[in-house]
């Protein structure tokens, strides 16, 4: 049998950086961030996206800002979310390309947004350093913190031309992935060094590496958790549409984390058309809830169903209380906090019914087929009652209202 030492995830020390309020790295909890996909430059949509996504559960919202129409129209997009939205969720501005040029030329964009995210692959081959050195000039004049964001896509071409070239003249030349990696990596802790230089505080750098292959982003972050101390972004650069997305997401993050690498994440998911973009939040969260590191919703345990399960009123039944949690969180936050690490169980047999009720907090067991019409409540472990007949789902209910009330009564009123 394993240790405790051997099961114990790799922890890497952090520094930690303040984003807006929120405190990324060192021993906080991971942070949930997601990005906008509307047109900065419609002030209304972006700070309604915003505010969407920051009620789905993101603590950092990062925006593009690409052209000078979309530069001009953040102080109004944020005046929007602030004073009519009433959303105060730290907004990160994303820049390629020009970004030295909008930052300068909009002082009160610069001064709004709570981070910038550079690409160091983005900012100009011929004038790079001059270029990402006035990024950071503007970020340290404003006392911002900045993400150096390196893509597996847009990779400083001078920095994968020289490592190539030398890798060419090795007697025993290195996989070219390998030297792709070998890129990415100096590509990111080069240009920590020259916004350093520049002035940047170290505290004030968080570094993400990104590529689009669950085995790829493991080894890139391995590698990097293990050469710094900079605060980590994880995600998938593109994870991609429904089922591929989240998955390829949780494949990757779920074994960086599970090794404490990793301070604050997102899941790059591409919506269905006109779908909503706070799906990308939701999985983020779950991750982590699955992983333990964080809790945001109550957890439902539900059989699969089999051949004593012929109904479908277990699997409605857990749809139901699945719903009913989600909607009631919002208030159970405030009235009732902790209530998001409750752990209920909908069962459809005698089987693993009851033992699976128990290990919840609580839990039901319904009848399979052909098993006696009764539904045993556990209550932390110890059948509670018994329910028989129609009205099972809302009596259940009822019985876990109580229960969030009793186990999480909430901080008394000041009278």
């Amino acid at each position: 049998m394993a240790s405790q030492d051997e099961l114990r995830p790799r922890r890497r020390p952090t520094v930690s950086v303040d984003v807006g309020g929120v405190l990324v790295g060192s021993a906080h909890p991971v942070v949930v961030q997601s990005m906008t996909n509307t047109d900065t430059a419609d002030a209304d949509a972006t700070a309604i996206q915003v505010a969407r996504l920051a009620h789905a559960g993101s603590q950092l919202v990062r925006i593009t800002v690409n052209t000078d129409e979309a530069a001009a129209a953040v102080p109004e997009m944020m005046r929007k979310l602030r004073d009519n939205l009433g959303v105060d969720v730290p907004v990160i501005g994303d820049f390629h390309y020009n970004g030295h040029k909008l930052l300068v030329d909009y002082p009160e964009t610069a001064a709004l947004l709570a981070k910038y995210r550079i690409n160091p692959g983005n900012v100009g081959a011929k004038r790079h350093d001059e270029h990402f050195a006035t990024i950071v000039r503007v970020a340290v004049d404003n006392d911002k913190p900045v993400r150096i964001g390196v893509n597996w896509g847009s990779l400083d071409q001078a920095i994968l031309t020289e490592l190539m070239d030398e890798n060419a003249a090795l007697p025993e030349p290195r996989d070219s992935r390998d030297v792709m990696i070998e890129a990415m990596l100096q590509s990111a802790l080069r240009s920590a060094e020259l916004a350093e230089q520049t002035g940047m505080r170290h505290d004030r750098i968080i570094i993400s590496a990104k590529v689009s292959g669950v085995r790829d982003l493991v080894d890139v972050y391995r590698i990097l958790s293990a050469r710094c101390d900079y605060p980590l972004h994880l995600g998938l650069t593109e994870a991609g549409m429904g089922d591929k997305g989240i998955i390829a997401s949780t494949a990757g993050l779920a074994i960086l984390l599970n090794e404490g690498i990793g301070d604050t994440i997102r899941v790059s998911l591409t919506p269905e058309p006109g779908a909503p973009r706070e799906r990308e939040v939701e999985v983020a969260q779950q991750v982590l809830q699955s992983m333990g590191l964080r809790s945001f919703l109550p957890q439902v345990s539900a059989c699969p169903g089999c051949g004593r399960t012929t109904s479908t009123f277990f699997q409605e039944m857990a749809q139901q209380i699945q719903q009913y949690l989600k909607d009631r969180m919002p208030e159970w936050k405030a009235s009732h906090p902790g209530a998001e690490e409750l752990r209920v169980a909908v069962m459809g047999c005698v089987v693993n019914g009851p033992g699976e009720s128990k290990h919840a907090d609580i839990g039901i067991s319904l009848p399979g087929t052909f098993e006696e019409p009764v539904a045993p409540v556990f209550i932390d472990g110890k059948l509670d009652r018994t329910l028989r007949g129609e009205g099972l789902v809302a009596e259940f209910i009822e019985i876990l209202e109580d229960y969030v009330a009793r186990r999480y009564p909430g901080v008394p009123a000041l009278v």
